[in-house]
């Protein structure tokens, strides 16, 4: 079975966007855990334009011993006022898992995933740090990565996330195929090398169960915008179960 993980972002988007309390992250964590989802993920950033480190404290405590618990981000990102830096919000909030994206700060949202060949002397020390505190730690990927895979194994990577941006585009397209090819390759590469595969960014209910029939091994996807997206229409609870019936 594949984990769905919510993503809450977009809910603390709308909170801040007005200030307050609501809508409120903790009422929607528990509607998402009570519905049956497997996890919930974050990505704060130091913008604090979202989910700020208050909220990863919040949510570290809440999914503790019920669900997994997901924070993305740039490992490299340093401290400064309101954000700790990303590995000392881990260190205090020791999630489930650590998921590196190679944001810049001022990213709308993640749109590539490491270089492998390139990045992993650079990751090494990091991912030897978050294994350390005890997090499983994946590592964002372009679909179509082959290369680099084993390496990032024998750093102590256990899983890499694909980046499914340019799948969900093309599925929108009407031409997949290829997007869910190199998605597939990928997926293959790295179970060969000893990774699991997780998956994240533009899924949604129309592209999700072709995605999840290419990939037989998919361990866990990652969603957040599309999924509260159709809840503002369908209700939070029943788009949750939306999705998890479309991974079943």
């Amino acid at each position: 079975m594949t984990t769905l993980s919510v993503n809450l972002n977009k809910i603390a988007v709308l909170r801040n966007a007005r200030g307050g309390d609501e809508p409120n992250l903790r009422k929607a964590a528990e509607t998402c855990i009570a519905a049956g989802c497997g996890g919930i993920t974050v990505h704060p950033r130091p913008d604090r334009r979202h989910v700020t480190a208050e909220d990863v404290a919040l949510l570290a405590e809440l999914t503790r011993d019920r669900v997994e618990f997901n924070i993305e981000g740039n490992p490299f990102a340093p401290a400064r006022p309101g954000y700790p830096g990303f590995v000392e919000l881990v260190r205090q909030a020791r999630p489930t898992q650590t998921t590196l994206v190679p944001d810049s700060d001022g990213q709308i949202t993640s749109d590539h995933g490491f270089d492998l060949v390139r990045d992993v002397a650079r990751l090494a020390p990091l991912v030897a740090e978050l294994d350390a505190i005890g997090c499983r730690v994946s590592l964002f990927v372009d679909a179509g990565t082959t290369s680099g895979l084993q390496r990032a194994r024998t750093i102590g990577v256990a899983r890499v996330e694909l980046y499914t941006g340019p799948y969900a585009h093309a599925f929108a397209r009407g031409d997949a195929s290829a997007e869910l090819a190199h998605c597939a390759s990928t997926a293959m590469h790295a179970a060969e090398a000893g990774l699991a595969v997780n998956a994240g960014h533009d899924l949604d209910q129309h592209n999700l169960g072709a995605f999840r029939r290419a990939i037989p091994q998919l361990a866990e996807v990652s969603i957040g915008h599309a999924l509260i997206s159709e809840a503002l229409y369908e209700g939070l609870a029943p788009t949750v179960r939306r999705y998890l019936s479309i991974l079943a």
